[in-house]
């Protein structure tokens, strides 16, 4: 969908839904000021049983000058967009439209296929990433206003448990790239918390579940803002027994989960999508991470049962469920693995120091994560069919690749950008990537993984491959202590079995 086709249509109504927060309130606000600055005549609106009470949306409102209403009855409108929810689904009033458009960042909840317009992306941390990208498209500047800018920001910042749960790079890109009003910002923060959420917080903290097996803790909290998870979240994992936690609360349509680690043999990221595969989604990084789990898909996968005995078991199974590998004191039994050689598929290669100066600190961004490093002139950059980023010493480059002339067709979700830290400048690395292709027949010995294996390479021995099962683990012919993981669909696609 794109927003310029919907400028048909002179009176628009953005609706957000009857429980408005702070992301819902700066998408919908973005969009009125899209459209208002078209020349359209354009209204914000939300309904339900109760008016905006909470505090900091209040502020928000009054510091941002966010034109937003509150309809009691439903009205008949030419174009309805609902933003940061989904039209027809339980917690959004239903107001007639000739025309509908639906902009959000949950679970699909309806079938896209009976609205002309709509764009649903359940990958990304916020609705307000999803509003930026679409105004973005059609090159309207949110930094060209301050307040529309700090919206989003903030919209971003409550929805990701202050940042510490961004589910994706657009996150990540659209944090890094706002020029929002830092004054507002911090009086909102400060604002954010009310006597009686903190009691909601304390009253949580009594009743925590604790697996002195393995080190987690569970926690159900109240209904309450998404921020006060991440701030129990965080207040867990001071505790010296507690190596990773989950506290959630209920919402209408669902659970929210906050999901902590500070051992490296568990990233809150991958923990998170573990926890709602199938039933939700959930991301972020490293130590910090998110989800939501959809009410409807929960009670037909497991029936009806209690939320404290899923996550308690899911962690269970979760820590049964993979091995976890040093290179460094791993011995390879070869008998168990095939041969396989490496085919000559070209990929992209950039070579930092000629697009940006050397010792400048640069941050890699990929769907995995961030990569920051200092350019170097024997620093390239390898870029995988799928979008994977690896960072690789010249030595090792020429010894592996030579150049090839040959067009790469990429299939991935998001292209790595890299981002100058100096000046904040960024470009997307395929803009510039050349081909490559092995110099010689590569081959290594490999087998399929059965059990989840978390890999820590020679080479970084702090951060694990992920290796889930079907995947390769694969050991270099010439380098024995050369071990690492391959995706399934990777290694089907670049080797081939030899005798």
């Amino acid at each position: 969908m794109r927003l310029k086709n919907l400028l048909k249509h002179d009176n628009i109504v953005i609706q957000s839904h009857d429980n408005p927060d702070a992301d819902s309130l700066a998408s919908g606000y973005a969009l009125y000021s899209y459209f208002k600055s078209k020349g359209k005549m354009v209204r914000f609106i939300y309904s339900g049983r109760y008016k905006i009470q909470k505090s900091n949306l209040l502020l928000m409102i009054e510091k941002l000058n966010i034109p937003i209403e509150y309809v009691e009855k439903p009205i008949e409108i030419d174009l309805l967009i609902t933003v940061d929810c989904q039209y027809g689904t339980g917690n959004v009033t239903r107001h007639k439209a000739k025309e509908i458009a639906i902009i959000d960042h949950h679970q699909l909840e309806i079938n896209p296929d009976q609205y002309k317009y709509s764009d649903i992306r359940s990958y990304l941390g916020c609705c307000s990433t999803l509003v930026w990208q679409l105004l973005r498209k059609e090159g309207f500047d949110v930094n060209s206003d301050v307040k529309i800018a700090t919206a989003l920001f903030y919209g971003l910042y409550t929805d990701t448990g202050q940042l510490g749960e961004i589910f994706h790079p657009l996150d990540r890109d659209m944090r890094d790239m706002l020029h929002y009003e830092q004054a507002t910002i911090l009086t909102l923060r400060n604002s954010n918390i009310s006597l009686e959420e903190l009691e909601i917080a304390g009253l949580a903290l009594l009743r925590y579940i604790y697996n002195d097996k393995f080190r987690f803790a569970v926690i159900k909290v109240k209904p309450c803002d998404p921020n006060i998870l991440g701030l129990i979240s965080d207040f867990l994992l001071q505790v010296d027994c507690i190596d990773t936690c989950i506290v959630y609360n209920e919402v209408h349509d669902g659970i929210k989960i906050s999901i902590r680690s500070c051992i490296k043999e568990v990233k809150a990221c991958e923990l998170a999508s573990y926890l709602t595969a199938i039933i939700g989604s959930g991301g972020g990084h490293n130590e910090k991470a998110g989800g939501f789990i959809q009410r409807r898909l929960f009670e037909a996968q497991y029936n009806n049962m209690i939320l404290e005995a899923y996550f308690t078991e899911r962690m269970n199974q979760y820590y049964e469920s993979f091995e976890v590998i040093d290179a460094t004191q791993y011995t390879v039994d070869l008998t168990q693995m095939k041969k396989y050689r490496k085919t000559r598929v070209p990929i992209g290669y950039v070579k930092l120091s000629e697009h940006i100066r050397e010792g400048t600190p640069v941050l890699i961004r990929t769907l995995e994560g961030d990569i920051d490093i200092i350019v170097e002139d024997r620093i390239y950059i390898i870029l995988g069919v799928y979008g994977e980023a690896y960072v690789m010493e010249e030595e090792r480059f020429l010894q592996t690749y030579r150049p090839v002339t040959a067009k790469i067709s990429y299939s991935a979700q998001y292209m790595p950008v890299i981002k100058n830290q100096l000046d904040g400048t960024s470009i997307s690395l395929d803009k510039f990537a050349q081909a490559c292709a092995a110099k010689e027949d590569e081959d290594v010995y490999a087998k399929p993984v059965n059990i989840i294996t978390k890999l820590f390479t020679r080479w970084e021995p702090d951060n694990y491959m992920y290796g889930d099962v079907g995947d390769y683990i694969a050991v270099n012919k010439q380098d024995m202590s050369d071990i690492f993981i391959i995706n399934k669909d990777i290694f089907h696609l670049s080797y081939v079995e030899v005798d």
